[in-house]
């Protein structure tokens, strides 16, 4: 609603395959905007730098931020692809993207041949980089659309902050809500921020992951596979236990997770809208429509089989959880149940470890959330990291 027609035939394009994401996000740049959320009222104040650019003053920033509209209506499509060198690097096509951008993004191809897209939200410059902090997407998500308001304000708290599409999602390579494997979706988190972390802009700070939802899932996974790398875990809402209400009867259960052997890529697996469950201001969940690039179709066979996999392995590995933990969870959540993070809590070996659960919340604390919560879950998340960066 309240969009033309042109744009509604747009965003009802088959999205199965990056190319048609990424022509679909650039046609509602501008719409995404305008829209009226708490996450989109953040002060787009930051000036981006290059290296010898020479510029500075108001002038200066207002070219960037006039460049930086063009980049996104009109250079996006033909998203730079690099072979992962030097993300700060003052040569190659990189540079591109940090010219016309407030926020730096890159689409690179990995070891398995696939265009993953990442992005990053530095400190303005001149203020000291506190720690870096990595983020995990949500299943069916994108690190594009909700979290650019979240991760502007952490940024402003002077944290590099960085996050990743995984493949088949947002605006990286591969089909459309598809987990083919959920320990080969995990290893190529690891593979991206690993190169993110050796650059020699922040591979002398410490290293936090964040996760949401299926992204506490993915970030747990990955702390579990790399025990000393990470200098805390923060989960919102993690995805340790998919919700009764939101999974199929048994038998069902047991009949489609032998289909996925045949029918892998088909979307045949039942579920719940769980827009309603996820967003308690209503008005949330229409700007959360908006999201056009997430996938909202039903759930590919394969990849539910793998997501309850995952939390299978992950509930029988919670005491090995050993790196300074946060957990924050709304006390209402529908979708991934709040009682599973106290397990968690209870069950992880690290003694270094906090839970907060917000009264009423729903699934997605972050984002459907009245304006006052989603404020103090976000600056819940700065102040653990203070005390962290401080004590660490």
């Amino acid at each position: 609603e309240g969009v033309s027609d042109e744009l509604n035939a747009v965003a009802a394009e088959n999205l199965d395959f990056a190319p048609a994401r990424r022509r679909v996000r650039a046609a509602f740049a501008d719409v995404q905007r305008h829209l009226d959320h708490f996450l989109f009222k953040v002060p787009h104040h930051r000036t981006p730098t290059r290296s010898g650019s020479g510029l500075a003053g108001d002038g200066a920033d207002f070219l960037w931020r006039f460049l930086a509209s063009i980049f996104d209506l009109i250079l996006f499509p033909f998203l730079i692809i690099s072979d992962g060198s030097d993300w700060n690097s003052d040569e190659g096509d990189s540079n591109v993207c940090k010219m016309c951008c407030t926020m730096w993004q890159s689409c690179e191809i990995n070891s398995k041949g696939m265009e993953i897209f990442w992005k990053s939200w530095l400190p303005k410059p001149g203020t000291t980089t506190k720690a870096a902090l990595f983020f995990c997407h949500g299943y069916g998500d994108t690190c594009t659309f909700f979290f650019e308001g979240i991760a502007k304000r952490i940024a402003d708290a002077g944290y590099a902050v960085f996050a990743m599409d995984y493949p088949g999602f947002g605006l990286s390579q591969g089909l459309h809500g598809y987990i083919p494997g959920f320990d080969g979706m995990v290893d190529q988190v690891i593979e991206r921020y690993a190169a993110i972390r050796a650059a020699k802009e922040v591979s002398d700070l410490q290293h936090f992951l964040l996760g949401q939802s299926m992204g506490g899932a993915v970030a747990l996974k990955v702390h579990l596979k790399q025990p000393e790398v990470w200098d805390g875990v923060l989960l919102v809402a993690p995805m340790c236990k998919i919700a009764e209400e939101v999974t199929p009867p048994g038998p069902i259960l047991k009949a489609l997770s032998l289909m996925s052997y045949v029918l892998p890529e088909a979307k045949l697996f039942p579920q719940k809208d769980i827009g309603d469950l996820a967003f308690r201001d209503p008005e949330k969940r229409k700007v959360a429509e908006f999201n056009v690039i997430s996938y909202a179709d039903q759930m590919r066979l394969k990849t539910a089989v793998e997501l309850i996999k995952a939390t299978r392995d992950i509930e029988s590995q919670l005491e090995k959880v050993c790196a300074p933990l946060l957990i924050l969870h709304g006390a209402a959540d529908k979708v991934t149940d709040p009682n599973v993070s106290k397990f968690l809590y209870a069950k992880a070996s690290t003694k270094d470890k906090t839970l907060k659960l917000y009264a009423e919340g729903y699934h997605s604390i972050l984002e459907g959330e009245p304006d006052e919560r989603i404020s103090s879950v976000i600056n819940d998340i700065i102040s653990w990291l203070d005390s962290h960066t401080e004590i660490y």
